[in-house]
C-alpha cells in the first residue's frame, strides 16, 4: 500500500457537488493499494499514519501525532499512487489492485485508524471526486509498506 500524507488546516472531497468527507485540522491520506496488499498491510500503514509525529509540541517541534493534535484523517482511495511511467509518458496501472479488493483493504486500513481512535472521514470509492485541501506547513509524506521510499 502506497499513501501520501498531508498535514492540513481543512480538507474535503466533494462528489457531485455534494460534500461527502471533510476534516478541520488533520491529514489528507491519499492511499493506494498494489497487488499482493493484504489485510496486515492496511493495519500496518494505519498504524504508522496515526503515529506519524508531524504535528507541533509547544516548542513548536513536530513530535505529535494526530491525535495527540486533536485532529480527524480525511482518507481518499487513489489508485493512480502506483501509476507506472517508468517505459514512457502514459502511466501503466497494472500494479495496482483490482477495485473489489482495493475497495476491501482501503475500508480495512479506514476501520483500523478508527480502532487506534481516529476520527476519519472518506470519500467514495470509485468516483470522481473534487478534492480541496490546505496544506499546512507545507508537510507531506510519502509511506509505502514495502519501503521501497
Amino acid at each position: 500500500m502506497r499513501a501520501v500524507v498531508q498535514r492540513v488546516q481543512r480538507a474535503s472531497v466533494t462528489v457531485e457537488g455534494e460534500i461527502v468527507g471533510s476534516v478541520g485540522a488533520g491529514l489528507c491520506v491519499f492511499l493506494g493499494v498494489g497487488e499482493g496488499d493484504e489485510a496486515k498491510d492496511a493495519r500496518a500503514l494505519a498504524e504508522k499514519v496515526v503515529g506519524l509525529r508531524i504535528f507541533s509540541d509547544v516548542d513548536d517541534k513536530m513530535n505529535l501525532g494526530v491525535l495527540d493534535a486533536g485532529g480527524a484523517i480525511l482518507a481518499i482511495s487513489q489508485f493512480t499512487l502506483f501509476g507506472d511511467v517508468r517505459r514512457g509518458k502514459r502511466p501503466s496501472f497494472t500494479s495496482a489492485m483490482e477495485p473489489e479488493g482495493a475497495n476491501v483493504l482501503f475500508d480495512r486500513f479506514c476501520t483500523d485508524c478508527r480502532d487506534l481512535g481516529a476520527r476519519v472521514e472518506t470519500g467514495t470509492f470509485r468516483a470522481h471526486m473534487d478534492v480541496e485541501l490546505i496544506n499546512d506547513g507545507p508537510v507531506t509524506i510519502l509511506l509505502d509498506t514495502t519501503k521501497a521510499f
